[in-house]
């Protein structure tokens, strides 16, 4: 009896946690006035903190230093880029969030590092596809599964006790950054019993907006690691670009992207090929719709596969191969495809769109800039296609040195 009561309390939990994700205040998997309010809220705020301006770029640039001087520190030695990727870029959003950037051997930072890396590889295993669709059968069945909850309750805690730091020491006029503008929303709407500014809203908005922040990235980046050191040739065609448009004695800036095609058409391409975020954010059926025959009921969510488009060999000559001149017209200049979009499409694209442009193209080109990516076997042996794929689409675990140049 003991132990089914805890079975029940488990359970009981767990719900709580769905419920927190898809209802409770979740950017992510909200919808009508509660999705178009939060969302107006954050872009606004983003932007306020530099989000698609120089300031973010100046942010960016300052943390590339710090992962350049971490990354000198391997000393050409056989190391995994995984953790280090995932502190670096976990500090932009980390800044606009909590207000500073952490040290990388911050205790806050490792735990928020490790519990979204450990949430974003079960989410994509097949456990994690077999908890999407059975959630209740699963609820029951023991595995790695059990993880994702307690992950994301300890993540939250970390954020509520940074929230309560912020609420010690709040001032209206000043505002810090994102929570304390949060804060003070509430403040402003505590007597409107309609307001969708409320404690659980705070701490899941923050949740969504780190997990985010840290995890594409990171995971293109070790993408593109992969695929520059199975095509050597690309990697240093992507150098010389730098080489002749930047030079050595400074890094690279967002300025210098529209001299650099080559460049801005691989990182393109790598989103593209390994498709990090295969699928779209929900979207809800407003009426009782027919699709290629099938009748779609008003209140069905839909999720709709990006890869589809991706690899649509109508709008890619060689979908399933790495190719940057995917992104290249007949003069070697960079060209657009409509049927690009990594960040998601329409209404509900990615409120970190423009961050993740920035720091893909500052960090892949500073680190090209410093060092040359060596594999640790023969190149043609590495193999790009995902270790597993569900929320998204996690590269292979390797190695790599890194080579001074």
């Amino acid at each position: 009896m003991e132990g089914g009561r805890d079975q029940q309390k488990e359970g009981g939990r767990k719900e709580e946690g769905r419920k927190a994700g898809r209802e409770g205040g979740s950017i992510a998997f909200s919808n009508g006035d509660r999705w178009k309010i939060l969302r107006r809220f954050s872009i606004q705020i983003l932007r306020s903190f530099g989000m698609g301006k120089a300031s973010i770029e100046e942010r960016i640039l300052e943390e590339g230093s710090f992962l350049l001087a971490e990354l000198r520190k391997t000393e050409g030695e056989p190391f995994d880029p995984k953790f280090v990727l995932s502190r670096s870029v976990s500090n932009i959003i980390c800044s606009v969030l909590f207000g500073s950037r952490f040290d990388y051997e911050d205790e806050r930072l490792l735990t928020i590092v490790r519990l979204i890396n450990d949430n974003f590889q079960l989410m994509s295993s097949l456990w994690g596809e077999l908890y999407n669709i059975f959630p209740s059968l699963l609820d029951w069945v023991p595995g790695p599964h059990r993880r994702i909850f307690q992950n994301f309750k300890c993540l939250r805690d970390l954020i509520a006790h940074s929230v309560h730091d912020h609420q010690a020491s709040l001032d209206p006029r000043s505002p810090r950054d994102f929570i304390d503008c949060f804060l003070i929303k509430m403040a402003e709407e505590k007597e409107d019993p309609q307001s969708h500014f409320h404690m659980d809203t705070l701490l899941m908005t923050t949740h969504n907006l780190l997990f985010g922040g840290t995890e594409t990235v990171g995971t293109t980046l070790r993408h593109a690691f992969l695929a520059l050191m199975k095509y050597p040739k690309v990697q240093a065609r992507v150098q010389e670009e730098i080489d002749l448009v930047v030079g050595r004695a400074r890094l690279p800036a967002l300025q210098d992207r529209a001299a650099m095609p080559y460049t801005d058409a691989v990182i393109h391409e790598v989103q593209r090929f390994a498709d990090i975020i295969p699928m779209n954010l929900p979207h809800r059926v407003t009426r009782d719709t027919v699709f290629r025959g099938f009748l779609i009921p008003k209140g069905t969510d839909i999720i709709t596969l990006l890869n589809t488009v991706h690899h649509d060999p109508s709008q890619f000559l060689t979908p399933l191969e790495f190719n940057p001149e995917h992104f290249l017209d007949a003069s070697q200049s960079f060209k657009k495809s409509p049927a690009f979009m990594p960040f998601s499409a329409g209404r509900r694209l990615c409120l970190g769109e423009s961050l993740g442009r920035m720091e893909l193209f500052l960090y892949l080109t500073a680190i090209l800039q410093s060092f040359s990516l060596q594999p640790l076997g023969a190149p043609e042996d590495i193999d790009l296609t995902p270790l597993s794929s569900g929320l998204g689409n996690l590269p292979r675990p390797f190695q790599l040195c890194l080579l001074a140049r």
